[in-house]
């Protein structure tokens, strides 16, 4: 009867108090403040990376297309991004086709001569992924990434 007694008048003390409960929702709220915005940017920079792919992947297409067109970027039927996923590369993901919201947005032929260079002679392919942009203006033209629009858009012709 005495074990009893002592049972029932032993309080139990091995719960956690409310101060020790804010310290661990202190110490979560600081690790997320840190964590998200790391997260927010190798976010970024993948979207980055897979529109400048998109981009790099698109020119085989766009060379090939030159040299079935009597080297001529400028042939008929005109060089889009939706003719060369039909006629080039049907693996190529163009913005419009099929739902994508992602992928090639612009390809198109120089229009303007930009001195000793014929018009129809270059090329620019953009392209986009989560708003972030990317583009060439070639032949052998770089990659452009970290652009904030379709820098193809008003290009006419030369290195943008």
């Amino acid at each position: 009867m005495h074990s009893l007694k002592k049972r029932l008048n032993v309080r139990d003390e091995s719960a956690f108090t409310l101060i020790e409960l804010l310290d661990v929702l202190i110490i979560i709220g600081v690790l997320l403040a840190i964590a998200i915005p790391s997260y927010l940017g190798f976010q970024k920079s993948a979207q980055q990376t897979a529109a400048a792919s998109d981009v790099r992947s698109t020119i085989p297409d766009v060379e090939e297309y030159y040299q079935d067109n009597n080297e001529t970027y400028a042939a008929t039927p005109a060089m889009t991004a939706a003719f060369l996923k039909s006629q080039y590369d049907n693996g190529l993901q163009v913005v419009g086709v099929n739902g994508a919201t992602n992928g090639i947005v612009t390809v198109k032929a120089s229009t303007a001569a930009d001195g000793s260079i014929a018009a129809g002679q270059e090329y620019c392919i953009s392209a986009v992924d989560a708003g972030q942009w990317s583009h060439v203006a070639g032949p052998g033209g770089t990659v452009q990434t970290k652009e904030t629009s379709d820098a193809c858009t008003a290009w006419t012709s030369g290195p943008s």
